[in-house]
């Protein structure tokens, strides 16, 4: 159980300020640091630089205490004594944090010394604390003790859901596994048992995001915006898009996306001998080949994955067998255990954790390659001195996954056969494709919910199908129409994520730059990879984006060639 090897792990960055014997456990042991902090003299540049690394040595610590809390209540759902843990951090600890937070903060800015510092190197260190300022409010500290219950809440009522199915006990994501049989019947029976499951928790889930959304409209009036979308816009640090360039991506998905979306399901119906296609029809093998098996258990995953990432780069493949050894890997499937994946980064060793629900099919080995791409990220970044610059914006995190995605893909002949390999390939084409426009329902249906203050459940419902049947058109839902109605309920991030969604429309754009780059240059091409990588947060979204090789654009003038190399890719297949 990777809980044990949290504890365990090298500190290669020695601490200065913050006593080398300190163990954190609450906020009264933080706080006398923090006072030091309030205290501090930092009226010369020198002493303001030394302020803001004793800052981020501090808050590396915490940030690393409110990581493990993080993760071992997903790693365990059930123990009570990491829910315990986790909501004492939630109401104990956090509220009392973010109020010093902030007089820190405007420490900074109230410094006679700021406007000495490197404006290059602080510059989007500087916007952010600014903006930060502006934000807060204290009123909002005890809301979001409220958000994070509710969040909590759901992963609770997410991860205690199971089906019986053919005589066994099964999570959802084992459940999947049947949706890839070619048995149509048994597809369908498989699909029903999770949507009829799903839909006992329908009333509670739908309360629950009720709470959240008025929760969230309060926070935004707070902070004297006229909607939460505003609001979060201005919180995520979108400096450099606005929400009519995200509709601008929706447009892109209607005109360009779409269409090339009806050839895959065109193609896939004439095969499978169907007129029209049913949620259950999605994932089989449309030519009627079994399901794919890359792996057996999870350590034949992890040694799949170290040849990918060593045959893609010999320093990014050592960098993940460093992480094996340490045990910073939870892979498996297991009931308890919160859905879904993610990599999360313990500040202040410095590493990446990763943790997903495998069950052995194809999407575990691109989960793993994805999220892989986080810690890479997460290492290449980890000399940089300021906290705020060892976490880069969601935009470019995302590319640096989804990228790994592509560059790993010729090399999944480590999963699989010669006869398998052209269908798996195809199959994550494929994926790309689908998923451009669940991107823009995700995003559209968050700007409906939060620019429509006031609305009740059922005009959310109606705004829910509206926007699924516009970026959803070609799989036949009728019939259905209560599962299609909860399919929302299903995205945990618009649960625990508020309006973290685009980043994966935006970062996949990126991403297909990358790899059109690679396949010209493949060593330039990871080279600039790299080297984005390692840039961390230090440089504004579109400098990441440039240093990576790619534009910084999400309209249909940059979407539309992309597809058009997807589809090429395709035909090839």
């Amino acid at each position: 159980m990777p809980t044990d090897t949290l504890e365990t792990l090298p500190r290669e960055f020695a601490r200065r300020f913050v006593p080398s014997q300190l163990v954190i456990r609450s906020f009264a042991d933080v706080e006398p640091l923090l006072q030091r902090l309030l205290a501090a003299d930092v009226s010369t540049k020198a002493k303001l630089e030394q302020w803001l690394l004793d800052s981020s040595e501090l808050f590396a610590a915490i940030d690393e205490f409110g990581s493990r809390v993080f993760i071992r209540n997903t790693v365990d759902t059930t123990n009570p004594e990491y829910k315990k843990a986790f909501l004492d951090f939630v109401e104990n600890f956090d509220p009392k944090l973010k109020p010093v937070a902030f007089e820190l903060s405007k420490k900074f800015k109230q410094s006679p010394a700021r406007g000495e510092l490197d404006a290059a190197r602080f510059r989007v260190f500087e916007r952010s604390v600014l903006n930060r300022i502006e934000l807060f409010r204290d009123e909002n500290v005890k809301l979001e003790v409220d958000e994070s219950k509710l969040e909590h809440e759901y992963d609770e009522i997410m991860g205690a859901t199971t089906v019986q199915f053919a005589g066994e006990e099964r999570t959802p994501q084992a459940m999947a596994k049947f949706l890839l049989e070619t048995d149509r019947a048994l597809r369908h029976r498989a699909w029903l048992a999770i949507s009829e499951r799903r839909l006992q928790d329908a009333d509670r889930v739908n309360e629950l995001y009720d709470k959240l959304v008025r929760l969230r409209e309060k926070k935004a009036r707070n902070a004297g915006f006229a909607n939460f979308r505003d609001f979060q816009f201005r919180r995520r640090e979108r400096f450099e898009y606005t929400p009519l360039d995200c509709e601008a991506y929706h447009k892109a998905v209607d005109t360009v996306v779409l269409p090339a979306l009806g050839r895959i399901h065109q193609r896939r119906a004439r095969l499978l001998g169907l007129e029209r296609l049913r949620p259950w029809d999605l994932s089989v093998d449309p030519e009627g080949a079994p399901p794919l098996k890359p792996f057996d258990d999870v350590e034949k995953l992890k040694e799949g994955c170290s040849r990918v990432f060593h045959k893609v780069d010999e320093e990014l493949g050592s960098h993940f067998d460093h992480m094996r050894r340490l045990g910073l890997l939870d892979l498996a499937n297991r009931k308890g255990k919160a859905p879904g994946g993610y990599q999360s980064t313990l500040s202040e060793v410095r590493l990446p954790f990763i943790f997903m629900n495998a069950v052995g099919v194809d999407g575990d080995v691109q989960t793993l390659l994805h999220e892989g791409g986080h810690a890479f990220h997460a290492i290449l970044s980890r000399q940089e001195p300021l906290l705020e610059y060892r976490g880069a914006p969601i935009e470019f995190c995302e590319v640096a996954s989804m990228s790994m995605e592509l560059l790993g893909n010729p090399y999944l002949d480590e999963f699989y056969p010669e006869k398998d390999l052209k269908r798996a390939r195809r199959d994550f084409f494929e994926g790309i494709i689908e998923y451009l426009p669940w991107f823009a329902t995700i995003d559209a249906f968050q700007h409906w919910v939060y620019t429509h203050n006031g609305h009740n459940m059922a005009e959310r419902g109606k705004a829910w199908v509206e926007v699924f049947r516009r970026f959803n058109p070609t799989a036949d839902w009728t019939g259905l129409e209560k599962f299609e109605a909860v399919r929302w309920h299903q995205q945990g991030h618009l649960f625990g994520a508020p309006f973290y969604y685009i980043e994966y429309a935006i970062a996949q754009l990126g991403a297909l730059q990358v790899w059109l780059n690679a396949k010209k240059d493949r060593k330039k091409a990871i080279s600039q990879y790299k080297f984005a990588l390692s840039l961390g947060g230090s440089k504004p979204l579109p400098e990441l984006f440039k240093a990576a090789g790619a534009r910084f654009d999400f309209s249909a003038a940059t979407v539309k060639p992309l597809v058009e190399a997807v589809e090429e890719e395709l035909s090839k297949l």
